[in-house]
């Protein structure tokens, strides 16, 4: 009877053990997620202007205080965008890519503060820097993403007139002036993001 009791409590120590491991370690992959999403994040690309980037802070030029570069892009669905036909408007230009993890990670945050502040003149657009896929197969990852605003298709001259580094995503924000406010490499985090979308609007 003693030996009958002693392995009931032993099976329920060891019961009580596997139970608190599997919730412990449950608690730290939610923390670590967490602290993963408040973490400058950088991916790796093959940009054609990687060895112009400054080494200094793994950007390339530095564009903050300077009018961005005038483009004229295709959007997914075959229509000509001029960043010139936002003057007057805030601008976030978000280079991305589809194999790119940090900037599916951020994208949804853009898609919420398009919401916010779009009745503020606040637009967003989406530069693809996927130079191997077409316009559906882009259009595919976007929707799975699930970004509503403008997403361009990729072009070698305006990659190089941004001098992109060699990580991605890197983005620009821009005043209505359309001269570059901030400037930034790597998936921040949601707040980070947003001060800076409230520094452009300013």
């Amino acid at each position: 009877m003693r030996r009958a009791a002693v392995a009931v409590l032993m099976v329920a120590v060891v019961g009580l053990l596997l139970w608190a491991g599997y919730f412990n370690l449950r608690a730290r992959r939610d923390a670590m997620q967490k602290r993963r999403q408040s973490e400058v994040v950088l991916t790796k690309t093959n940009s054609p202007s990687a060895d112009s980037a400054d080494a200094s802070n793994g950007m390339g030029t530095t564009f903050t205080g300077k009018p961005a570069p005038g483009f004229t892009l295709v959007d997914l669905s075959g229509k000509k965008v001029s960043l010139a036909d936002f003057k007057g408007h805030a601008v976030v230009l978000n280079f991305w890519a589809t194999w790119c993890g940090p900037c599916k990670l951020e994208m949804p945050w853009f898609e919420e503060m398009y919401g916010k502040y779009k009745s503020q003149g606040l637009v967003i657009l989406g530069l693809s820097q996927d130079d191997n896929l077409d316009a559906a197969e882009i259009g595919k990852a976007v929707k799975k993403i699930g970004v509503t605003y403008p997403i361009l298709q990729w072009d070698e001259k305006v990659a190089k007139a941004y001098e992109l580094a060699d990580y991605l995503p890197e983005t620009y924000y821009l005043d209505k002036n359309g001269v570059v406010v901030e400037q930034t490499l790597g998936a921040h985090s949601k707040d980070e993001l947003e001060a800076d979308i409230q520094k452009a609007i300013k």
